[in-house]
């Protein structure tokens, strides 16, 4: 009997001190002087204002003279209309390549010794790099010049001035998110806005995203083709646009 009472008088002191423990309320960590470390993201898009077409001629002669002048004569006419189809477009010439072509190894009979290789043929070719932001007329620009040329690569981007101009944003739109989360952090901790200090902030987001962010990342085509004819019919083309990413750390120290 005793025994039954000690227990009664144990499971009634327990609840007792579990309904003690609810009622009373848990004292809040203090964060006075705390240091908080913040990351934070910006991102911004802007439809591609500017194209890099990369057109080439390769021609193969047994002569390489041959082949070096039909190059060079064709290279002159394609930059020509090109500049006639667009004017302020940017031109550079690059990539002029002169090799050997040598015919397939025929296996020699058992103790003959092998005879210099003497090529077959030379391959000639140069590449013309063309810079646009004159997106509107591309095709027409482009089929003209496959006239004589082939188009090798089309990547489309933004031009310097518009870069610059979403840097501009890509930073307001980063620290208006710092912004944001330090003002959600100072609710969640039971704090004003005006009782955090911001330290420091790292517009490189504590490691190295200049490859990234640098520079926007191209939204590229790419098509080899065989050699076209004199009439083309006119490419289709869409831009698409690009996306600028930035990341951030602050860290806010609350008074």
């Amino acid at each position: 009997m005793t025994r039954m009472k000690n227990l009664a008088t144990a499971v009634a002191t327990v609840a007792l001190l579990a309904q003690a423990s609810h009622a009373a309320p848990m004292d809040a960590l203090p964060t006075a002087g705390a240091l908080v470390v913040v990351p934070a993201f910006g991102e911004v898009r802007h439809a591609n204002d500017q194209a890099v077409a990369t057109l080439a001629i390769e021609e193969q002669d047994k002569d390489k003279s041959a082949a070096a002048s039909r190059v060079n004569q064709k290279m002159k006419q394609g930059i020509d209309i090109v500049k006639k189809q667009d004017p302020q477009a940017n031109l550079k010439t690059q990539g002029y390549y002169t090799y050997p072509v040598y015919p397939d190894d025929v296996p020699l009979p058992p103790g003959a010794k092998p005879k210099p290789r003497v090529p077959a043929a030379w391959r000639v070719g140069q590449t013309l790099q063309v810079t646009t932001s004159n997106l509107t007329g591309l095709p027409k620009t482009v089929a003209a010049a496959q006239s004589l040329l082939t188009l090798n690569s089309l990547q489309f981007g933004l031009t310097p001035e518009t870069t610059k101009q979403l840097d501009d944003e890509r930073i307001h739109a980063t620290y208006q998110n710092l912004n944001e989360r330090i003002a959600s952090i100072a609710s969640a901790m039971g704090r004003r806005v005006g009782d955090a200090v911001i330290d420091t902030i790292d517009f490189e987001g504590s490691g190295n995203f200049a490859q990234r962010d640098g520079a926007p990342a191209p939204m590229a085509m790419r098509s080899y083709m065989a050699k076209a004819a004199p009439d083309v019919s006119e490419p289709s083309f869409e831009p698409g646009e690009t996306t600028l990413q930035m990341n951030l750390v602050g860290k806010v120290r609350f008074k």
